[in-house]
């Protein structure tokens, strides 16, 4: 949860200071270095820490999830940057919200992770707190939704999506699907970007502070948050990455002077209870685990790795192992050990 958090706050820095650098910058080139700096930065720190003695590479097997991830990443950032434009970064960063509801409903629909009465009572209010966001009153009084806020939410979706996607792709390497989603993402995005006639940024001031955002942001942001998704899940991750949103209002007002009006402090208020809900639900039951064969980084001081090395082994290690089948009860969460039907 930690982890989750941190991710959170890296990410919250995100909208306020993409629209500051949206003024000197294209919206799909500025998609294409936060990208490139999170992938820079993450190849670096790869090879400085040596994370990948204890974490198991990507295989071909995750090859579907990684094309979707890189081609969502390229839309998601690109609707953000546009709804940027069109929005306040404060109302944005609220909007990130939706976020939370859309790969709780997505981790359910798609890949059945249980979702429990508290989480269902979080989405509902979280995606009514969106809705009153997304509306805006015009000078006769008649109301109508925000271009920018639809853009966010769109994003939004997309990044529900994406989450899943990384899901399955959790128990390896956090640092290896970063550099790959930054190299991939950020690539595909200059393509774009040249192909469409953007005009490249006059002074390289925007983009050195683009790839520094992207690194932090994007970079460290999204390694903490496939750290924790493999622990929690999709839905749980996604609730504990919900004071994103907070962080990027707070640095709104701070650095922008963006004053909040009535509608936008109660959808505030009850995002926050929506968030609150996601954070206390537990879940806990007999289960039963079938036998099962994969290679992640793990400890042996849990219910699940009592397999034995000879010689002993201490600390994080990554190597192919087995679970052999049993039936026991614990709290638990969708994590890559508990993906049971429910």
């Amino acid at each position: 949860m930690l982890l989750a958090l941190l991710a959170a706050l890296l990410f919250g820095l995100n909208a306020p200071l993409s629209k500051l650098l949206l003024s000197g910058i294209s919206p799909m080139f500025m998609v294409a270095f936060l990208y490139l700096g999170a992938g820079l930065g993450m190849l670096a720190l790869h090879f400085l820490t040596g994370e990948g003695t204890t974490e198991a590479p990507l295989s071909r097997g995750e090859l579907p999830w990684t094309l979707s991830m890189i081609l969502l990443d390229v839309l998601a950032p690109f609707l953000l940057m546009w709804g940027l434009r069109l929005t306040s970064a404060a109302n944005a960063s609220l909007l990130f919200n939706f976020e939370m509801a859309a790969t709780s409903l997505i981790a359910w629909l798609c890949f059945h992770e249980a979702v429990g009465r508290r989480m269902w009572c979080s989405i509902v209010v979280i995606t009514a707190a969106s809705i009153l966001l997304s509306l805006d009153a015009s000078s006769s009084g008649a109301w109508s939704f925000s271009g920018g806020s639809l853009l966010v939410l769109a994003a939004c979706g997309c990044w529900g999506m994406e989450n899943n996607c990384t899901r399955n792709m959790s128990e390896k390497s956090p640092a290896q699907i970063v550099i790959v989603k930054g190299f991939g993402s950020g690539g595909t995005a200059f393509l774009l970007a040249l192909l469409f006639g953007d005009p490249f940024p006059e002074s390289f001031v925007p983009v050195v502070l683009s790839l520094l955002l992207g690194f932090v942001a994007y970079g460290l942001s999204i390694f903490c948050y496939v750290k924790a998704q493999r622990h929690l899940g999709a839905s749980r991750t996604s609730a504990c990455y919900a004071a994103a949103p907070f962080m990027g209002v707070l640095l709104s007002v701070v650095i922008l002077h963006e004053l909040p009006g009535r509608i936008f402090l109660f959808s505030a208020a009850l995002m926050a209870c929506g968030v609150w809900l996601a954070v206390r639900e537990k879940h806990r039951h007999v289960h039963q685990h079938e036998f099962l064969k994969h290679n992640h980084a793990h400890l042996h001081d849990d219910l699940h790795h009592n397999h034995v090395h000879d010689p002993p082994v201490r600390g994080w290690h990554t190597h192919e192992h087995v679970h052999e089948p049993c039936v026991h009860v614990h709290g638990h969460t969708p994590d890559i050990h508990h993906r049971h039907s429910h």
